[in-house]
């Protein structure tokens, strides 16, 4: 569930905003022979925001601009890039192209077909849109080839989950409202569902969401499981399952450390330790050790108790995810391990 950014907190654009805006600039240079000092978009849900050039060039029969992204106050991967529009003229309506920084893509699955730059279908239509409205305005029949490039993506889309999904040589122009809201959970989110979308197209039988680094590379380790089988799930248990019980795949193992699943098994859909808490006297009822009840942490508690807690904690976190799956058909299991990413239960 996307969530409001606090008030405190700076909201911030999208590539493809950026894009958008971009595309308007070199477009006014090409169709009317200079560029503007800032241009405005109209956004999807109506607001338009007004963007600063960062980047201005022209020749012949091409134009092409740069607006540097704010993400705000969000930690976005992208915050500071340069995204680059270039626009020449063209035959058959907009035409996309990627440029350097921008990827293409190559697996089935996602919302474009393999052989498509990564720009996805909301920030098209608004630059679609943007070039209608221009091209209205001053009298242009609105064929034009847009070419998106982002100078250094390639290096920054290996940070992301773009190699995962198939998408090759930079990232995607992405983008469904064209604002960035601080530390929501949609994008995170709707990465777990491309993800689980490109497993599908490539017929995987078998996926895992794993709750952190070490505990992904435990749980592939130990099952074998292809790159696009692995879910990066985070703390999102809720939105994965609630997605996959809508696009089965057979079987699905959940991983993570102990603290996290003991929060899954007690009824958590969101695992960040600032939304869900452990409750240690249910915990302790569970394991009918009441002096986990004084416990600080559930590391603290299983080395007090030792091996017997993992097990217990599995075992719990199974149980809710067998309620999460419900009818499904989906055959689901549970890797418990430690910080050192070593497994030390497992409950199916």
């Amino acid at each position: 569930m996307a969530r409001d950014a606090p008030p405190d907190l700076r909201r911030g654009w999208t590539t493809g905003a950026c894009a958008t805006a971009a595309v308007k600039a070199a477009l006014t240079r090409l169709w009317a022979g200079e560029f503007p000092e800032t241009v405005s978009i109209v956004l999807p849900r109506g607001e338009a925001p007004v963007f600063a050039l960062a980047h201005r060039a022209a020749g012949e029969d091409w134009a092409e601009a740069g607006i540097v992204k704010d993400a705000g106050d969000d930690p976005d991967v992208t915050h500071g890039c340069m995204v680059v529009a270039r626009v020449a003229p063209s035959r058959g309506g907009v035409v996309f192209r990627a440029g350097p920084g921008v990827g293409t893509i190559t697996r089935a699955g996602l919302p474009l077909p393999p052989g498509e730059p990564a720009i996805n279908p909301v920030p098209r239509q608004m630059m679609a849109a943007e070039v209608s409205a221009l091209a209205a305005e001053l009298g242009q029949a609105g064929d034009v080839k847009i070419t998106v490039s982002i100078p250094g993506g390639a290096e920054i889309a290996a940070k992301t989950w773009n190699p995962r999904l198939g998408i090759e040589g930079g990232l995607s122009v992405l983008g469904t409202t064209g604002v960035v809201r601080p530390f929501s959970c949609a994008a995170w989110i709707a990465s777990i569902h491309r993800g689980i979308d490109v497993a599908r197209a490539a017929g995987a039988v078998h996926v895992a969401g794993a709750t952190g680094a070490q505990s992904e590379r435990a749980v592939q380790a130990l099952h074998g499981l292809p790159d696009h089988a692995m879910l990066d799930m985070g703390d999102f248990v809720g939105g994965l399952v609630k997605y996959l019980v809508r696009h089965p795949v057979p079987r699905l193992t959940v991983a993570g450390g102990l603290g996290k699943l003991t929060k899954l098994g007690q009824g958590a859909r969101d695992l960040h330790s600032a939304r869900s808490q452990v409750d240690f006297a249910r915990l302790a009822r569970d394991a009918g050790r009441p002096e986990i009840a004084e416990a600080e942490t559930v590391l603290e508690a299983h080395e007090r108790v030792g091996p017997d807690l993992a097990e217990v904690i599995a075992g719990g976190a199974l149980r809710e995810l067998d309620r999460m799956v419900g009818e499904s058909g989906i055959r689901v299991d549970v890797v418990a391990c430690d910080r050192a990413g070593r497994i030390v239960a497992r409950a199916e």
